[in-house]
């Protein structure tokens, strides 16, 4: 083999071949070595989830009232300690990919994404799932897809803005196919959600991640469905006002999620919110309480993530839990979510989609099959919740394998869509993205900056009683000007912008 314009003997052409020859290897690790890890990540943290509720189970069945107490004590001890030694881990995880892909700041930083995060999500979620908070892995196994893909940023010739967001990108798609195992859902959820403001380029580089994180789960766990395979014919024509209702009712519920988590504690009267904002600990304990009530009403059915209680509902040819276990299902994850508890929400939106189909099986219990009417209002949940049509009808066909339901659940989401932003216009996770991004900074701010000045003004509210809370501490904003800062290259080792503990 011959290299063209390359002399063997000079030390000035080696030299620029070793380099190359460096930033390949780098390169080539970024791509295969993340995407492994993403993939281990996810497989393991969907094994964790099983564990810590059979832990659940057996805390409840053995403590029973007990919930009163330990649930208030463990929510308001998960916030003190995601707030005192894991800022960032607050809420699902996905705001705060999006944050950062939002940033155009070239800077490398470390207080949304960095292995600090991945090992501040483990652990809290852990004990979240363990004292039976309503949360689930897949939301913060986008955060630790970023986390991952976020660690290779500044290597090589990954230095850039735009690298960043490729990264990023890359990482919160294969965290979520890693743990549905949907690579095709992973892919649309980077494509519809993450990228709604930014504009879509590295397909080729989301689709290899999404790639070897998938062969990882596929190796270890082998070729499974989610939910399992549901083969359930549908007729389109004759069953219209099924599909109507089906949509409205997961579009409606999902929009006041979506509405109620967005006005928490922003939207409040100002005493209310003064409350919430200074004292999240005891909010969170309250948040507890409650849910500890939602747990004993429903014998723990809304405890966790819900994985079984839909899978149960799914193999039952009849309403299979209480009619009201849907709507206890939404207020323990609203809750769960308000107080800020570090924990996803997919997991348990397809568990309140499949309680309000199983729901409606009991008011309406002839207008379609039951295992029909639990799919349905859950593909139309989750797009009334995310706002992302696309995304929610793909997941949901790959998570029960219900292919002939194909044309209906494209029909429900549309119309949950719909009727989403008709109660509540703005997009859920990234209105709640907006807490974690950094304010602009003026000329004059920055010279009271040098100065050593207090900069208190215009701070946003911070702390774990938003849904999503905001790290506290984040207030620099790297966007003097993204042109310029584009270009430059990456300045520090990842310590930048990182946000002291409360």
């Amino acid at each position: 083999m011959s290299f063209p314009h390359f002399d063997p003997s000079s030390k000035h052409d080696r030299r620029v071949l070793a380099q190359k020859t460096a930033r390949t290897w780098r390169q080539m690790v970024t791509w295969i070595l993340a995407p492994l890890l993403i993939g281990i990540a996810g497989v393991s943290m969907a094994n964790i989830s099983t564990v810590c509720y059979e832990i659940n189970r057996w805390i409840s069945s053995h403590l029973g009232w007990g919930a009163i107490v330990y649930m208030p004590v463990g929510y308001a001890l998960l916030i003190f300690v995601s707030r005192r030694f894991f800022p960032g881990t607050q809420g699902s995880g996905i705001p705060q990919a999006i944050a950062v892909l939002e940033d155009h700041d070239g800077t490398k930083k470390s207080n949304l994404l960095s292995v600090r995060i991945v090992i501040g999500r483990i652990l809290l979620l852990i004990g979240g799932l363990v004292i039976g908070a309503s949360i689930g892995h897949e939301g913060p196994m986008v955060q630790i897809g970023g986390s991952i893909m976020h660690i290779f940023f500044g290597y090589g010739t990954l230095k850039r803005a735009e690298h960043r967001q490729m990264l990023v990108l890359a990482g919160g798609a294969a965290g979520i196919a890693a743990t549905f195992n949907t690579p095709i859902g992973g892919i649309m959820f980077a494509m519809e959600e993450m990228a709604k403001k930014y504009v879509y380029r590295g397909h080729n580089q989301t689709i290899f991640t999404v790639l070897m994180s998938g062969l990882v789960s596929l190796v270890i766990m082998g070729s499974y469905t989610y939910f399992g395979k549901y083969h359930v014919e549908l007729d389109f024509v004759t069953h219209i006002p099924a599909i109507l209702v089906c949509g409205v009712v997961g579009g409606l519920f999902g929009g006041v999620f979506s509405l109620l988590a967005q006005k928490t504690p922003d939207g409040l009267p100002e005493r209310l919110r003064r409350i919430l904002t200074h004292h999240p600990m005891a909010f969170a304990a309250v948040c507890g309480l409650l849910m500890a009530c939602l747990s004993l009403a429903t014998d723990g059915l809304v405890n966790g993530t819900g994985y079984v209680p839909t899978k149960m509902a799914l193999e039952n040819d009849a309403a299979t839990h209480v009619w009201f276990y849907g709507p206890a299902k939404f207020a323990g994850t609203l809750l769960s979510a308000l107080c800020g508890l570090p924990g996803g929400l997919f997991a348990p939106t397809l568990a309140v989609g499949g309680g309000l189909g199983d729901m409606v099986s009991h008011v309406l219990p002839d207008i379609a099959p039951h295992r029909a009417l639990i799919i349905l209002v859950m593909v139309a949940y989750l797009s009334g919740l995310t706002q992302s049509p696309l995304t929610a009808f793909v997941i949901s066909v790959e998570i029960t394998g219900s292919y002939e339901l194909l044309m209906p659940m494209i029909a429900v989401s549309l119309i949950a869509n719909f009727v989403s932003k008709v109660v509540c216009p703005a997009s859920f996770y990234h209105k709640l993205a907006l807490r974690f991004e950094k304010p602009a900074v003026t000329g004059k701010e920055k010279e009271n900056r040098k100065d050593g000045k207090a900069m208190d003004a215009g701070k946003p509210l911070t702390g774990a009683s938003h849904p999503e809370g905001m790290p506290a501490g984040n207030t620099d904003t790297g966007r003097d000007n993204p042109v310029q800062r584009q270009e430059e290259p990456v300045k520090d080792t990842g310590q930048a912008g990182r946000s002291p503990p409360d």
